[in-house]
């Protein structure tokens, strides 16, 4: 159930918002002023704190601004008898969801309130998803080689620099990608990603530059690209090296003038980007057969971050299978398996071709095939080895 706190030093206001709150199934306390009013943000969370302006001890506007650190996911309605354009504004400005003047319309406030709740529920699940995400992305295991690359990320993170990411598949060269742009300056703008192996070549265009409408028989609107939804974030251009040469092309204008054109399009539009590239395949090879243009390949390389094979860290297999333990039970719901110190030791035996993906797959098939405890004999079964 919704929770509602109500400052107002008005008691027959609080007495009526509370009763026409409470018919709507929302749970209601009240607040008869602003250190009252803080004093309940902390002991309690709110969902939609309503807060008048005009209060003695300390007027609304200064309660939203210390509400700002002690709930900042509330959403906070200020409402007022004496209120005025210039006010609404300057709440707007210090953090309010919205505005009503007393005595607010019966259907405006039920409106208000159900829109704050709303925006309430989208920030608490951005918030899961990003935790979700950003756990998703982290690198597992305390070897030398990977120890190697987060100090690499650590020092290149915080610059524009470009970074081409190399690696067999498998490997991790996204969670790379990803924990440059969670600790770059760019964390709080978006992460686009595209997989250039899986678009067609002629299409890849479209899907990074965007299109104008009609400027191809299936053009029906105007499409927005990737570079520019990724503006002032990271663009991350994942198997590079299948990207098409007329592609190549037009990406590296992009590099050199932080410009694009719409397919279709004469306008030049600017955009701020910060490029990420990874591959799995060796690109002076690819330029020596003539199938990557030199120029690009280093116009994305200025710096260099190799992803080690799995077979080359295996010291970190066992964080890795207690993580895709804890990750594969969480997803089933169930308590996560025990695994015995031979399985792991076998399982450290294996050629890993397939990398950190494959053994997350096996890992998963462990968990549906096993009992309560992964052996020697389950590993040795279920493996596919």
């Amino acid at each position: 159930m919704p929770k509602i706190l109500i400052i107002d030093d008005e008691k027959s206001i609080r007495n009526t918002l509370k009763e026409i709150l409470e018919y709507e199934s929302y749970a209601v306390d009240q607040a008869e002023d602003g250190p009252s009013g803080l004093d309940m943000l902390i002991k309690n969370k709110y969902d939609v704190v309503l807060c008048d302006i005009k209060m003695p001890k300390m007027d609304g506007l200064e309660v939203l601004s210390r509400a700002q650190e002690l709930a900042p996911d509330a959403a906070f309605i200020m409402i007022s008898a004496h209120g005025s354009i210039d006010t609404a504004v300057d709440a707007t400005k210090k953090g309010a969801y919205d505005f009503l003047q007393k005595p607010p319309d019966l259907n405006r406030l039920l409106v208000t309130v159900r829109n704050a709740l709303d925006r309430t529920k989208l920030v608490t699940e951005t918030k899961t998803l990003k935790k979700k995400i950003a756990k998703s992305s982290e690198m597992v295991g305390n070897s030398p080689a990977l120890e190697q690359v987060r100090k690499a990320i650590a020092k290149v993170a915080p610059t524009d620099a470009r970074v081409l990411i190399t690696g067999p598949n498998g490997a991790g060269k996204e969670m790379v990608a990803r924990q440059l742009h969670e600790q770059s300056n760019r964390a709080n703008g978006p992460m686009i990603e595209v997989n250039c192996a899986a678009i067609p070549s002629e299409l890849i265009e479209s899907e990074l530059f965007g299109h104008e409408k009609g400027s191809f028989t299936s053009a029906v609107k105007q499409r927005i690209g990737k570079f520019e939804q990724a503006h002032g974030g990271t663009l991350f251009l994942d198997e590079i090296g299948d990207m098409s040469l007329s592609a190549q092309a037009k990406v590296l204008r992009a590099l050199q003038e932080n410009k694009i054109t719409r397919v279709g399009g004469e306008k030049e539009i600017t955009v701020d980007v910060r490029v990420l590239a990874a591959t799995n395949k060796n690109l002076q090879q690819e330029i020596a057969e003539r199938n990557f243009r030199e120029d690009l390949y280093h116009r994305l390389s200025v710096i260099l971050i190799q992803v080690p094979a799995l077979n080359d860290r295996r010291e970190d297999i066992g964080d890795l299978v207690q993580k895709f333990l804890d990750d594969i039970a969480r997803d089933y719901g169930n308590k996560p398996k025990i695994v015995t110190p031979e399985a792991l030791a076998y399982l450290r035996s294996l050629d890993w071709r397939g990398n950190i993906r494959e053994l997350r797959n096996v890992v998963e098939r462990l968990v549906i095939m096993s009992d309560d405890t992964i052996t020697e004999s389950d590993a040795k079964m279920y493996s596919g080895k």
